[in-house]
C-alpha cells in the first residue's frame, strides 16, 4: 500500500512562524475547541496545531497528537516541552490503517492530511466511532493538491461514515469544512 506523507526532517518548514499569516490556529479553531475538551489533532505533525490546542483545552483538557511518525511525535513532545504543555497531550502514533484509539473526543481535525489516507471510508467510519454525539471534525486540504471533485469525493465518504457537513470556514489556499456527527 502506497502512503505519501512528509517526512520529519521537513518538519522545520511546518512551524515556520510566516505560517500564522496564511494558518492562525487560534483563528481557525478558536470557536471550536472549549476549555476542558478532549481534542485530537490527526496527522500532527510536528504540532503546528496541537501545541495551540493544548493551550485552548487548558489545564482540565487534553490533545491526542495522532502521527504515523515516530520522529513526528517527538518533535511534538519536545515543542511541548519548551511551553510546560507536555501533560496536556497524548501523543499516538498510529498505522496506515487505523487510529487506534478508542477515547471520545469533542473535536478533531485533520489539515492537509486525509489526501494522504489510502481508504478514506475506513478513516471516516473510525473517525465515528471517537467523535462524541454532536461534535465537531474540520477536515482541511490543500487547493494545490486537492480538486474540488476530489474533495467533494471525500466528503461523500465522509457524509457516508454518518458525518454531516455544518458549515464551510474560509481557509487560505484551502478546501475546508466543519462536519458533525450526529
Amino acid at each position: 500500500m502506497y502512503l505519501h506523507v512528509c517526512p520529519w526532517w521537513l518538519a522545520s518548514t511546518l512551524n515556520n512562524p510566516l505560517r500564522k499569516l496564511l494558518h492562525n490556529p487560534e483563528r481557525i479553531l478558536g470557536g471550536y475547541i472549549a476549555k476542558g475538551a478532549t481534542v485530537i489533532d490527526i496527522g500532527c505533525g510536528n504540532g503546528y496545531f496541537t501545541i495551540p490546542m493544548a493551550k485552548m483545552v487548558g489545564q482540565d483538557g487534553s490533545v491526542i497528537a495522532v502521527d504515523i511518525q515516530q520522529k513526528m511525535l517527538e518533535l511534538v513532545m519536545r515543542y511541548a516541552g519548551r511551553e510546560s504543555l507536555q501533560s496536556h497531550i497524548e501523543p499516538h502514533r498510529c498505522t496506515s490503517e487505523k487510529i487506534g484509539i478508542r477515547k471520545q473526543v469533542d473535536f478533531a481535525l485533520a489539515f492537509y492530511m486525509v489526501h494522504e489516507i489510502p481508504d478514506t471510508s475506513a478513516l471516516f467510519n473510525e473517525l465515528t466511532t471517537i467523535l462524541k454525539k454532536d461534535a465537531y471534525f474540520l477536515l482541511v486540504e490543500p487547493k494545490i493538491h486537492v480538486s474540488l471533485a476530489k474533495f467533494k469525493k471525500t466528503i461523500r465518504h465522509a457524509n457516508e461514515a454518518g458525518l454531516i457537513e455544518h458549515s464551510a470556514p474560509k481557509i487560505r489556499m484551502s478546501r475546508a469544512i466543519i462536519l458533525k456527527r450526529c
